[in-house]
């Protein structure tokens, strides 16, 4: 039992230290979700761009059936760089459990804001209520998925299946995180966690779907 006891004090003195760590990266936080943003958004130019300048011949030349084959191989390489977003979010809706489990619901629910990128409904005259009011996307699952299935056409099942996972998810997350903020019992918290784990496992399983990978 002394193993015992020393195993869970030492878990949460991590977990407390994680807290600590996870505050003083609050601000720098914010700063490079719109960066990651930023760079989503550049690189779906970037690859519009190119099938702007890339004829059939050059297509051809590489050895593809056309731009539009070439452009998906293209995307293929960049998989990396889109799943990794889902990843992190993955990774912090892991840590806000462990904080919710050991009765810190106010640390849990920030992380699970972060672990949200942007994507559930925010105070009214937030910065990113403003910026959605000027037309600009500040849901990180969205511009994943917009660009994951850009080459895509909109009739296409996996286009549409995984824009239903995105909708999903993002209920999923809105719901999770009404239940840790509101007085709500252990067990449907348990239950709105594992929901929303699944819908993120789903949502990957769409980008890699639009993507043409595993």
């Amino acid at each position: 039992m002394a193993m015992a006891a020393a195993t869970m004090e030492a878990r949460h003195s991590e977990i407390r230290q994680f807290s600590l760590q996870q505050a003083d990266k609050n601000v720098s936080t914010k700063c490079s979700a719109a960066s990651r943003r930023l760079s989503l958004v550049s690189l779906a130019v970037a690859i519009t761009a190119c099938s702007q300048k890339i004829d059939t011949a050059q297509a051809f030349s590489l050895g593809t059936s056309g731009p539009k084959e070439w452009l998906k191989q293209q995307k293929k390489r960049t998989a990396d760089f889109l799943l990794v977003p889902i990843a992190r979010s993955r990774e912090r809706l892991e840590s806000a459990f462990l904080l919710f489990s050991s009765s810190n619901p106010l640390e849990a629910g920030n992380l699970i804001r972060i672990a949200a990128r942007d994507c559930i409904p925010v105070e009214a005259g937030s910065i990113l209520d403003l910026q959605s009011r000027t037309g600009v996307e500040v849901c990180t699952f969205r511009l994943l998925v917009k660009n994951a299935a850009s080459l895509l056409d909109n009739s296409d099942p996996v286009k549409i299946k995984a824009y239903l996972a995105l909708e999903n998810l993002i209920r999923s997350f809105t719901y999770l995180d009404e239940s840790v903020t509101a007085p709500t019992s252990s067990t449907e918290v348990a239950n709105a966690f594992e929901l929303t784990y699944a819908a993120l496992s789903t949502f990957e399983a769409g980008i890699r779907a639009c993507l043409g990978i595993a």
